[in-house]
């Protein structure tokens, strides 16, 4: 087994004791362990989870399918998909002002996803070429 040296800031390493004091975990580095594997779980349906007790530690957890799949959001896990949709929803309807807003407050102008979803609103704007 590989060991890796990862920082974490202090908040959140408080909040992972309080967990494994309250017993929720045996150890920090079961934690870790379950919190990794799980994420990617997430992002990849065929990883294959090497974690002990790994699905114990989430039924017990109480991580439901419906909040797994919350979790991974309508595009299998990242909010782009979910962006997309929502500008071509608006730019269909005519629109144009929401999808705007709706980028401006979910990305940076310099993102290169905002750059597409200005672009698709583009070509509900400017209508067939």
């Amino acid at each position: 087994m590989a060991k890796d040296t990862v920082r974490y800031p202090d908040e959140v390493v408080e909040q992972i004791d309080a967990l494994v004091e309250d017993g929720m975990f045996e150890s920090k580095s079961e934690f870790y362990r379950f919190s990794a594997e799980y994420v990617l779980a997430l992002i990849d349906p065929d990883h294959e989870v090497k974690t002990f007790n790994f699905e114990e530690i989430k039924s017990e957890l109480a991580i439901s399918e419906e909040d797994h799949a919350k979790a991974l959001g309508t595009d299998g896990g990242t909010f782009f998909l979910d962006a997309v949709i929502t500008v071509r929803k608006q730019g269909l309807r005519g629109n144009y002002e929401a999808a705007e807003r709706f980028i401006d407050i979910h990305y940076d102008e310099t993102d290169q996803e905002c750059i597409i979803l200005e672009e698709l609103l583009g070509t509900y704007r400017n209508g067939p070429a």
